[in-house]
């Protein structure tokens, strides 16, 4: 599972092949989730409310990365690398 960003103890992976709609999964200590990258939402898992927040605003800056990455995970290649949050 590629790691696409890293930042502020959030780590964000895509899985290559995954299955619809487009997402990505983020950890953060022992929490777990996944969000929808059009709606930007968290789908499944739960994080902390800040910590949800800074991924929610990261994702709406780069969410056509997010895309390009999910299509490119989708054809088992190498997703690039998203800066982080700053």
């Amino acid at each position: 599972m590629p790691t696409i960003s890293v930042f502020y103890g959030l780590i964000i992976r895509m899985y290559f092949n995954d299955h619809a709609p487009p997402h990505f999964h983020v950890e953060y200590a022992e929490f777990k989730a996944t969000v929808d990258i059009h709606s930007l939402t968290l789908t499944t898992g739960k994080l902390p409310r800040r910590a949800q927040m800074l991924v929610l605003d990261w994702a709406e800056l780069h969410q056509a990365e997010l895309i390009e990455d999910w299509q490119l995970c989708m054809r088992k290649q190498q997703p690039k690398q998203i800066a982080p949050l700053q």
